[in-house]
């Protein structure tokens, strides 16, 4: 039997992969316009955040499905080489999820590898009010949170009290820039710098964001990302971890791949080229370098197809995050009034946020609450959410863990009872858009109305 061509071949599946292409695409279109019934206001619901495709990352699905790379490949290098250089770091490493790239961020600050790796019982500063796993990580790890308020309207920390929280065993800080408003980077990076400590920002609600220019994700020694449907990109489930720092790379990649000392990339061997001639821990010299292991570490990778969806999807940041900030200003304008009665987040001095919700607080003093204002929202079909875990030390998985707590957590417990938001993700239509800017008007001046009256009644 004649060997088969292998140019008809290859042109065989061009043609074919074309056809897959093409018929996808249609497929996408045909369903995105189904989907795209009309808004009918208080019935259609209006979510706090959401996936936004086309068929652009369908077919960057199907086209790596196709060449079935089942772990990261191809469209894997691809990504984070452009992510990379998009934000303005050196490396990013993936993920298959932020709280993943939250832990490997931790988990490289603690190798033996390093000159002053994290140790068992020191400390490190963070925000009380924030998701769980900004924190979670340093719990796994033995590290002593300290847990430090936030201000008003930016939720970020304030400085002169991350000051006064450093002590003899701080040696770092981890915190988000909470709902794309970064924390006040400069006073920070000072604190950091004289007193040297590591610095994690928690970049995952906030990609897109500057700080005086400078995207965020870019100022500590490493960063995290989500690339979870709501966020500001994403691959289904996914992450990364940021960093220029070519060791802290090498660190992450270990402890994200079983913790292996080989720094080889999946289906390649002897990079560094000398395989079989390294002796590390107690293993006799030679052992093959693929299996010696340095670090106690886990799988953490994404796919190639995962890959491949961010890819396509990181070709839309800007106008995503165009979008967030236009509706997020459409959204301030219209609750500007209302002052009397909700505080609103405003942006951290020099800084352009690519905001992930539009965060409110009812003030004290107002005659109506939180729970009040946010079933009135619900009722007409409009999502709302906590700001993630509030004050997390109230919150039942924290009540035994060793922490440190420096100054009065005030905001934390007010955006904790009275905080919440709205979302502002890029796929609101016009009209969902004015419809949530009405209904927060309208609420709000209703219940302010009706909790006067009740007042004067009594």
């Amino acid at each position: 039997m004649s060997a088969p061509d292998s140019k008809a071949a290859s042109t065989d599946e061009a043609l074919l992969r074309r056809e897959i292409r093409e018929r996808v695409s249609r497929l996408v279109r045909s369903r995105l316009q189904q989907e795209a019934v009309a808004f009918l206001p208080g019935s259609s619901p209006i979510p706090y955040a959401g996936r936004v495709y086309d068929e652009a990352e369908v077919i960057a699905a199907v086209e790596a499905s196709l060449d079935f790379w089942l772990t990261l490949g191809p469209y894997g290098d691809a990504f984070t080489e452009l992510l990379a250089k998009r934000v303005g770091v050196r490396y990013a490493i993936l993920t298959n999820s932020g709280s993943s790239a939250n832990l490997l961020a931790v988990a490289a600050l603690t190798s033996p590898k390093l000159a002053r790796p994290l140790r068992p019982g020191d400390e490190v500063i963070t925000l009380a009010a924030g998701f769980p796993t900004t924190v979670n990580p340093l719990v796994h790890y033995g590290l002593i949170p300290v847990f430090v308020d936030v201000l008003p309207r930016t939720y970020g920390a304030d400085p002169d009290v991350v000051r006064e929280a450093i002590g003899p065993r701080t040696r770092a800080i981890m915190m988000a820039h909470t709902l794309g408003n970064p924390f006040e980077l400069d006073a920070i990076q000072e604190l950091c710098r004289r007193h040297e400590l590591y610095l994690i920002e928690d970049n995952c609600d906030a990609l897109g964001s500057r700080y005086r220019g400078r995207w965020t994700g870019t100022f500590g020694d490493l960063a995290t990302q989500s690339f979870y449907p709501p966020h500001h990109i994403t691959m289904g489930e996914g992450g990364a971890v940021l960093t220029s720092s070519g060791k802290l790379k090498m660190l992450v990649e270990s402890f994200r791949d079983w913790g292996r000392d080989c720094w080889c990339a999946p289906g390649k061997a002897n990079t560094c080229g000398k395989r079989f001639d390294w002796q590390l821990g107690d293993l006799p010299k030679g052992y093959d370098h693929k299996y010696i292991y340095s670090h106690r570490g886990y799988n953490l990778k994404p796919t190639d197809l995962q890959a491949a969806i961010g890819l396509a999807q990181l070709g839309k940041l800007d106008q995503f995050v165009a979008a967030r900030r236009r509706h997020w200003q459409v959204l301030h304008d219209a609750c500007a009034p209302l002052e009397e009665f909700l505080e609103l987040a405003e942006p951290t001095p020099h800084s352009e946020p690519s905001w992930f919700g539009f965060a409110l607080v009812v003030k004290e003093g107002a005659p109506f609450t939180r729970e009040a204002l946010v079933r009135r929202l619900e009722a007409r079909q409009i999502q709302t959410r906590m700001l993630f875990g509030g004050n997390l030390l109230k919150q039942p998985a924290y009540r035994d863990v060793p922490h440190r707590i420096v100054g009065e957590l005030r905001q934390t417990d007010r955006v904790l009872e009275q905080g919440c938001w709205v979302g502002v993700y890029p796929g609101l239509s016009a009209a969902q858009l004015q419809y949530l800017a009405d209904a927060l008007v309208e609420e709000t001046r209703r219940l302010a109305m009706n909790g006067v009256a009740s007042r004067e009644a009594l």
